[in-house]
């Protein structure tokens, strides 16, 4: 909505009342204001274009010289007058006082004009005269996006009224609504004009301007301009209150969110450090019991790198999942030593280690691997055992080492029996292995069985319940129930106590496939021979016939009742 007034010495003449609806361009609005009394070369706020330059004070829109040109004054910041955030529009509000001077020659110029444009807006070619420098014959007909109020010194008819006029123009040269003004009367004089914009109808993203548009010679002159527009007041409070309440939740929940990462943090800090503390404390509780007189010895990590030529990859003879065993020599005790060296990284593998500490520290046996000391030192652990020649029992049954015979076998069955009794029942606490096979029972050059490996273990009175330890023993080797509820006891021992001798007396892997019945496991297949009386058939064959069948029945016999005994 427009409303414009021209004053000339205090008299009001009154313009029409106009409604006009134009398109969006811009998403964003800012208030704007200035006031200007004069106008200097080296005021950089207003832009001078085609004839139109300060001069003393005030705009010469054009020069006193004969000459068809388009003088232009615009102002240089943008002038944005709507919000796409809240949708608000804004008013504005312009004030001028201009100089008219025809200079008493009988032919008029075409008059000057205020307008409002897009920004970028351009005086187009061959717009002067009645084309007002906004319009050229190739777009006075097309879709623009221009207001201007004009000042028509000289009417043109083909568009005009037919007299000299104050008009409001939209996108057109044709004035939408305008007043006489007999500009004969009043030239030389002050003029102050009065223009009120209500956003409710804009172009959005403009400038403003003042344009003169000249045939004739006659003199414009712009004496002062001021502007400005309304929205920096209620709807810009209201929307600054809004932003302000959005800053103060988005800081709130940053803040909750800044607190709730904290305090995580700190909590899982926390729960990592009194996990270190008490794995140090442990650790220093079983250095203070492996050296209160079990006869173990505390070696530097560099004496241990020393006998296994720094952990080199020729002295490995196990290597994977979280620890290394490497062959050594101990010049000073002449003896050769297994070093079991630990590397962190699985979940598991401190707390293995120091469960399985505690529980050989206080192990004696002779079906036990003998732990002969220890090293804790910057971070590295290690443990060393005694090192036997003969190796694992699965490389002799399952490799191309040494070939058992009968009677080792048998033996190698009663030492394991004797080391599960001695570990269930001979000491104070129950020690639950966890992991009875074959790869974990060491040979010595005798052939004596020495259980293996209690990174698993546990330790439980008697009378108590199975603890649940998880799935962490080896597959084929785990009974059902362990399998179902994942926790470990004496019973679940004794089931890797049966498969190991089924592995003995046949020189079967657990989980080998059997050739006429690829269905079955060994535990399957040794008890449909039980049950077809053909146990003998299901012998070891490298025993050829130097084997006593009683014996290699019962040991198969014991077995089944350890793996299958709710069948037996």
């Amino acid at each position: 909505m427009i409303t414009s007034f021209y004053h000339v010495h205090r008299q009001r003449l009154p313009l029409c009342f106009l409604s006009f609806l134009l398109l969006l361009l811009l998403a964003s609005a800012n208030s704007i204001s200035f006031q200007k009394t004069r106008f200097e070369p080296t005021d950089t706020s207003l832009i001078y274009e085609g004839g139109a330059a300060p001069s003393v004070g005030a705009i010469e829109l054009n020069s006193d010289a004969y000459q068809c040109q388009v003088g232009r004054a615009t102002y240089a910041e943008k002038v944005k007058i709507w919000d796409s955030k809240t949708q608000k529009l804004s008013d504005f509000t312009t004030r001028f006082t201009s100089t008219v001077d025809i200079q008493r020659r009988l032919f008029y110029s075409s008059g000057f004009t205020f307008f409002l444009a897009p920004v970028g807006f351009q005086v187009p070619m061959n717009s002067v005269g009645g084309f007002l420098g906004l319009y050229n014959i190739t777009t006075m007909n097309s879709t623009n996006q221009i207001l201007h109020v004009e000042f028509d010194t000289n009417s043109d008819p083909q568009w005009d009224p037919l007299f000299e006029h104050v008009g409001i123009n939209i996108n057109s040269l044709s004035s939408s609504t305008y007043t006489r003004w007999n500009v004969t009367l009043h030239t030389g004089d002050n003029a102050d004009v009065w223009i009120n914009y209500n956003g409710r109808f804009f172009l959005s993203g403009s400038q403003l301007a003042f344009q003169l548009l000249q045939d004739y010679v006659e003199r414009h002159a712009i004496l002062s301009w001021e502007f400005s527009s309304s929205l920096g007041t209620e709807e810009t409070n209201q929307e600054n209150a809004r932003k302000i309440k959005l800053v103060i939740l988005v800081v709130l929940a940053a803040c909750v969110l800044i607190g709730a990462v904290i305090i995580a943090f700190g909590v899982w800090w926390t729960k990592k450090m009194m996990k270190g503390i008490k794995e140090t404390i442990n650790l220093m509780s079983i250095n203070e019991d492996l050296e209160r007189g079990r006869g173990l010895q505390r070696f530097s990590y560099n004496e241990l790198a020393s006998a296994t030529s720094n952990f080199s990859s020729d002295t490995a003879l196990v290597e994977g999942g979280f620890l290394s065993v490497h062959k050594g020599h101990l010049t000073h005790l002449n003896m050769s030593v297994a070093v079991t060296k630990y590397i962190w990284g699985s979940k598991l593998t401190k707390k293995e280690y120091i469960t399985g500490m505690k529980i050989i520290s206080r192990l004696r046996h002779r079906n036990l691997l003998q732990l002969i000391g220890w090293c804790h030192e910057e971070g590295k652990f290690l443990l060393v055992y005694e090192f036997l020649p003969n190796g694992s029992l699965d490389s002799h049954l399952f490799g191309n080492r040494t070939r058992l015979t009968c009677d080792v076998r048998y033996r190698i069955t009663l030492g394991l029996a004797f080391a599960l009794v001695y570990l269930h029942e001979g000491l104070e606490q129950c020690v639950v292995h966890s992991d009875v096979k074959s790869s974990n029972i060491m040979l010595d050059s005798n052939f004596n069985a020495k259980l293996c490996d209690f990174g698993l273990a546990r330790l439980m009175n008697h009378e108590l319940v199975p603890q649940n330890t998880g799935l962490y023993a080896a597959q084929g080797y785990m009974a059902p129930e362990y399998i179902s509820t994942a926790e470990a006891s004496k019973e679940s021992d004794v089931y890797g106590f049966g498969v190991v001798a089924l592995e003995i007396a046949t020189g079967r892997r657990v989980l080998d496939s059997i050739e006429d019945r690829p269905e079955m496991n060994l535990v399957e297949w040794v008890w449909d021979h039980y049950r077809n009386r053909t146990l003998g058939l299901a012998v070891d064959r490298r025993l050829n016939m130097g084997f006593d069948e009683r014996q290699m029945e019962c040991l198969m016999i014991v077995g089944l009742w350890c793996a299958l005994l709710t069948k037996m």
